[in-house]
């Protein structure tokens, strides 16, 4: 099962997109100087194909792509909720930000449209950072991930 904090809309995660960004708990990286200390906690609503929906309904129209921040606890179950957000809304983009370094096995990256991998490292800096270690990647059909990072330093 999957929980969610909070969630926003926000410009800055996915570039070029308005997203819906869905902050998900119980984070198992415990990444040195993380900023959300927490979604360290397995604390918040259920996120569940329902919950997705009433998400949906208030945001859908307003927003180009669902992101879910988080869910490396249950790679292979944000799988399937992004296949959710695809089947009631296929206009919009998936992204998923991961603390992983590479993904998960059995986890295809066409499932999202955006993947942003990497954990935290604090000397290294965010995804803005010309050393950070996290990668940004737009996925194509094929499964082609297309590293993206450096729009983050183009602004």
């Amino acid at each position: 099962m999957v929980r969610y904090y909070n969630f926003d809309v926000v410009f800055a995660e996915i570039p070029g997109e308005t997203t819906l960004a869905v902050n998900i708990t119980n984070c198992p990286n415990r990444c040195k100087g993380c900023h959300s200390q927490h979604l360290l906690e397995d604390i918040g609503d259920v996120l569940d194909e329902e919950e997705i929906g009433r998400l949906l309904e208030r945001y859908g129209r307003s927003v180009t792509c669902f992101c879910f921040m988080g869910g490396d606890a249950a790679p292979h179950e944000i799988v399937r909720l992004a296949a959710a957000v695809r089947s009631r809304c296929p206009h919009l983009k998936v992204g998923w930000y991961s603390g992983r370094d590479r993904l998960p096995l059995g986890v295809e990256a066409t499932a999202f449209d955006y993947i942003k991998l990497g954990p935290w490292v604090e000397e290294l800096g965010p995804l803005s950072s010309p050393t950070t270690n996290q990668r940004l990647y737009k996925i194509d059909a094929d499964g082609r991930m297309e590293d993206m990072t450096e729009r983050f330093r183009r602004r």
